[in-house]
């Protein structure tokens, strides 16, 4: 880092025109920014300031220089204070991917909350229902309802269960069944990130079953499939945030109740860090310690 203190020595000075004050204000001595000075000139082979009694003032080549290098040290000044940044607990960047619906209903009074406490940090926010590359993508952490991921190299923590239930249309044949062998793979409506077919693993405490689902309509949208059980298309499997409506007001119905599949789970996961940086374990202990308020959104 010598260059860049002897670059931002040359560009305060050029800035200031005069060595006393750019001392002051670097700390250093006016012996110490002449010598700066006088290094950099032998090293790029030109003269940078002229020097009188009386001022200091930019050469022609001085002041091209110090056009051509300000957005490179402004950048490099840039660089420095986001590293420095991003081990402190109170103050940098966190980019979070989460959940569409979550997105939406749970992490905005969170991260307010997260906000008033840590004002200097600062959020990049995107919403996907499908799982991220967290690394590929760039994220600090994401947010997900799924399964435990299939990549053994991420940091995945639990936070707590997330039920689904099988729901249908009352009044349609879906509602009046007893056994899930009664289904077909065109009745099931398949919920997938990729947009996809899912496999049902459905379990009644004795026995399980397999179910190939999506084979006439799967989504990656969990309200999209709510909206296509409540008209009678078929049978969803969904956490309750998605169908909570719709159960409320009748337009769908918990089928199959002594049938379940495994639960799912609201999870938090990581880049491979050896040690979480400070914000990013700061904003998830706060996180952790919200979701509880939100518990009954959640079931």
């Amino acid at each position: 880092m010598n260059d860049y203190k002897a670059l931002k020595t040359f560009l305060l000075a050029a800035e200031k025109r005069n060595f006393a004050q750019v001392a002051r204000e670097l700390d250093m001595t006016p012996a110490g920014v002449t010598r700066a000075i006088a290094a950099l000139e032998e090293d790029l082979g030109v003269q940078l300031f002229v020097r009188t009694t009386r001022q200091v003032s930019l050469t022609t080549d001085g002041a091209v220089f110090a056009a051509q290098i300000q957005p490179a040290v402004e950048a490099l000044e840039s660089a420095r204070r986001d590293v420095k940044n991003a081990h402190k607990a109170d103050q940098g960047r966190l980019r979070i991917s989460a959940p569409t619906w979550l997105g939406k209903t749970v992490l905005p009074p969170i991260l307010s909350g997260f906000r008033e406490l840590y004002p200097k940090m600062c959020f990049e926010i995107s919403l996907s229902d499908g799982l991220v590359n967290i690394v590929d993508d760039d994220y600090d952490l994401a947010i997900r309802i799924s399964s435990a991921p299939s990549d053994k190299f991420t940091i995945w923590r639990k936070i707590r269960v997330v039920p689904r239930i099988l729901v249908a249309a009352p009044g349609s044949r879906f509602a009046e069944m007893e056994h899930p062998n009664q289904l077909t793979p065109d009745d099931c409506l398949a919920y997938s990130g990729e947009s996809r077919r899912e496999t049902w693993q459905l379990s009644d405490g004795g026995s399980s079953m397999t179910i190939s689902a999506g084979r006439a309509f799967s989504a990656n949208n969990g309200e999209v499939l709510a909206d296509m059980a409540a008209d009678g298309t078929g049978v969803a499997l969904l956490p309750g945030f998605h169908i909570a409506e719709h159960l409320r007001t009748g337009r769908l119905v918990h089928i199959l109740k002594g049938w379940s599949p495994p639960d799912l789970w609201l999870t938090l996961y990581y880049p491979p860090y050896q040690a979480l940086p400070p914000r990013i374990a700061t904003f998830s202990k706060f996180f952790e310690e919200q979701i509880p308020s939100f518990m009954v959104m959640l079931d």
